[in-house]
């Protein structure tokens, strides 16, 4: 039996950061992620510029995943990928971890980082409109550069819909955004950015009806219902963007059932504990007084929990890891990286 003092459920940010800051600590390490590659939601939208990481400029979702995936490895954790994990109990004062093909893991605490679940888009209920997924019709956008010069209807008001609209206005050559609602349920300032550029927004309007070309190929035009009348509109691109069917797989013994907010959210107990003592949550799915849902939360979510997973297993450990200026886990890699020129620049 090897034994890890501490297993990360979720290949994420929130458990990418957790196994970066655990390796600080000192901890024996093992991430588990349920998909083929580590990353988390931030994979289904790779285009998507980031501006509010602190510290770092601008950057291309894929390229911060890819960083983060980097730092994780500093400290050598243990990865599982494709691998399911169904239930956790309790033997002995160890937490066992029992995966959908039976593989058995064992682990001192468990930091719960699973974010939104295991995500599937809601496809579209228009009959037929799997026939031009291998087309012009998306879920999620992959490259911009497919949708240059085109015009472009967004369906969806949240925060992934305008967050993509506002993408494509340098690309595209019109955006036209629909939701069902009175009002676009987004962050205001990305609202507004739509609206200096010019995009098209239509309220109280949901897509009816898909319009092939003459060769059944390609969506040519759709109709959307507004206000009890159907309007068409001629399109060369369409991106459904109604939000993710969530799976729940992982479950707890019954001796070990932490409180949830929802059928899904873990109940923080402060400091990201849960109501199971060596269970801890970081990222979106611990739900605590003054959560903040942005990515920049999931990091100090992280350090949180190793903190006080390493206090769980040895309650006399400092509450802090050394900074990094100070750390001689960092002598080393410092002194390769200031041969770079680059970093000296």
């Amino acid at each position: 039996m090897e034994l890890f003092d501490v297993t990360i459920v979720g290949g994420g940010p929130a458990g990418l950061y957790s196994a970066f800051y655990s390796g600080l600590r000192n901890m024996k390490t093992k991430i588990i992620e349920v998909q083929s590659v580590l990353g988390g939601k931030v994979n289904t939208y790779p285009e998507k510029v980031l501006w509010d990481v602190g510290g770092l400029p601008p950057i291309k979702a894929q390229l911060f995943v890819q960083n983060l995936i980097n730092q994780a490895n500093a400290f050598l954790p243990t990865i599982c990928l494709n691998t399911k994990v169904e239930q956790v109990k309790k033997q002995g004062g160890i937490f066992v971890i029992i995966t959908e093909s039976g593989e058995v893991h064992y682990s001192k605490t468990i930091i719960v980082a699973v974010g939104g679940g295991i995500l599937s888009p809601i496809k579209l209920d228009i009959k037929g409109a799997e026939t031009y997924e291998i087309t012009n019709l998306h879920y999620t956008i992959l490259g911009l550069e497919c949708f240059r010069n085109k015009k472009v209807l967004v369906s969806g008001g949240g925060n992934g819909a305008i967050d993509w609209a506002v993408e494509l206005l340098s690309v595209a050559k019109e955006v036209v955004v629909i939701y069902r609602k009175e009002q676009l349920n987004a962050h205001e300032s990305q609202v507004e950015k739509l609206k200096e550029h010019g995009a098209q927004i239509i309220l109280n309007a949901e897509l009816q009806t898909l319009v092939s070309n003459e060769n059944k190929t390609d969506i040519e035009q759709v109709i959307i219902s507004q206000n009890g009348e159907n309007n068409q509109i001629q399109v060369d691109e369409v991106l459904i963007c109604h939000g993710y069917n969530r799976e729940v797989s992982l479950t707890f013994s019954d001796d070990i059932q932490p409180l949830r907010k929802s059928d899904y959210y873990l109940v923080g107990q402060g400091q990201c504990k849960t109501s199971v003592p060596g269970i801890f949550g970081a990222g979106d799915i611990i739900s605590y007084d003054d959560k903040v849902g942005l990515l920049i939360g999931t990091f100090q979510d992280a350090v949180l929990a190793v903190n006080n997973a390493k206090m769980y297993i040895d309650p006399q450990a400092d509450p802090y890891a050394m900074v990094s200026s100070h750390n001689d886990k960092f002598k080393e890699k410092n002194k390769a990286l200031f041969k770079e020129v680059h970093f000296n620049a």
